[in-house]
């Protein structure tokens, strides 16, 4: 999965979901202050990305997260390959 594609999946997710504005959401962008998520909101995306990604994520591995850009990362990183 590429990162375009999860920054996509993302911003769907971020417009159908939460209602933000779509010209809010860009890679800089920050969740809490920008696109005005609270930690419940934060719960609902990870549970969420879980469901498209199949992937189990922690809360431990998103509380660094600040940007749409972090997610990405945090998001491609799954599916990097693990040694």
């Amino acid at each position: 999965m590429t990162r375009d594609e999860i920054y996509q999946k993302l911003r769907d997710t971020l417009i159908e979901m939460f209602e933000v504005p779509a010209d809010k959401i860009t890679p800089e962008a920050l969740l809490y202050q920008d696109l005005d998520l609270d930690s419940i909101d934060a719960v609902d995306l990870v549970l969420k990305l879980q469901e498209f990604t199949g992937k189990k994520i922690s809360a431990a591995q998103f509380q660094s997260v600040r940007s749409v850009a972090d997610v990405v990362d945090k998001v491609h990183g799954l599916f990097a390959p693990t040694d």
